[in-house]
């Protein structure tokens, strides 16, 4: 059976996700949606497809069976509510919710509806990260020791003026850790374990933008174990994100590839795989092999794996450096400014 599709905002990222569903057998791209209508209109020729600028009349006229939402950070949770309160398979871009609060709102509604739901944490499908993931799980390598993270990109005023939700609280609900850093972020909670305790800082060091483009964080783990953060877009280059894990019997280095270093000197190597196509090949094959793992798994009974859930819990990391870093902009992202309740029943 045929799976149709829509696709809810045009933007950037919506590519990969369209290049996805174009490369699946068995699923049909059958409306696009964005609220800027030359945007859609655009979208719409190029796919053949209907397109429309409300997501609600997307849903209920067309009823496809998955959205993807692709559009700016705070309109995320409210999309995905509609859409799974309609029992709508629904992928979302990260993060999940502009804040804590959309996020526990979305998470229940997930939790209740007759959809499957997934989050765009794609890294977890990186050929090197998988293999990372298998070495911890299978105790070869012993005990985790500590990790370290790292996110050290470059990013212009000209990147926040062609987008300015991008670097506002209202829009974005954050700067590099909600945009940029968050995967990685993701990636050393995966790879190390969930985390019970959270301390940092976030700072505005040098873009002019309302939130932060520098910060550092360190995240302790259950028994302990503790991981140190990095991350700023201040650099005068995109450098390779890195996660280093120290082991007792090795220390695994990931910076694309995969390098395990054993205690008795013996090296291995995972490459990673670049061969992706399309307008947005140099992001990498990941997005589509989460999207075709999704469509595939949707006549399984239980929920897909990284779940909005997954989501509110890296939100939330965010948030705790943000409460002690800017207070007063927190302020203005209360419950009372989160999610207007659904009609749906």
């Amino acid at each position: 059976m045929t799976v149709r599709a829509a696709v809810i905002g045009c933007g950037d990222v919506s590519t990969v996700h369209l290049d996805a569903i174009a490369g699946l057998a068995d699923a049909e791209l059958v409306a696009v949606c964005d609220t800027d209508e030359e945007r859609v209109d655009a979208a719409s020729r190029r796919h053949g497809v209907a397109g429309f600028t409300d997501h609600l009349e997307l849903i209920d006229r067309v009823r496809p069976d998955v959205v993807h939402v692709c559009t700016p950070h705070a309109s995320h949770a409210q999309i995905a509510i509609d859409a799974l309160e309609r029992d709508v398979h629904t992928i979302i871009e990260k993060p999940v919710a502009r804040d804590p609060h959309q996020a526990a709102e979305l998470v229940s509604v997930a939790e209740r509806s007759a959809a499957k739901s997934a989050v765009c944490f794609q890294n977890r499908y990186n050929a090197p990260v998988t293999a990372a993931r298998e070495l911890l799980r299978s105790g070869r390598v012993g005990r985790v020791l500590g990790a370290s993270g790292s996110v050290i990109w470059h990013r212009t005023p000209e990147y926040y003026a062609a987008a300015p939700w991008r670097g506002t609280w209202a829009g974005g609900g954050g700067g590099l850790l909600m945009n940029q850093a968050i995967h990685t972020l993701d990636l050393l909670r995966w790879l190390v374990g969930p985390v019970v305790s959270v301390a940092g800082s976030a700072a505005r060091r040098a873009l002019p933008i309302e939130v932060e483009d520098t910060a550092e964080m360190t995240l302790t783990h259950r028994r302990g174990v503790r991981s140190v953060f990095y991350a700023t877009v201040a650099h005068a280059a995109n450098e390779p994100v890195t996660v280093d894990i120290v082991a007792e019997n090795a220390h695994l280095h990931l910076q694309g590839d995969l390098e395990i270093v054993f205690a008795d000197g013996s090296v291995e190597h995972v490459a990673d795989e670049l061969t992706a196509t399309g307008e947005r090949a140099y992001w990498g094959v990941s997005h589509a092999r989460l999207i075709a793992d999704f469509y595939r798994r949707l006549p399984d009974p239980e929920p897909f794996w990284i779940s909005p859930a997954v989501g509110a819990e890296i939100v939330g990391m965010i948030h705790d450096v943000y409460a002690t870093s800017f207070p007063e902009a927190l302020a203005s992202l209360t419950p009372d400014s989160a999610l207007k309740r659904s009609t749906i029943a």
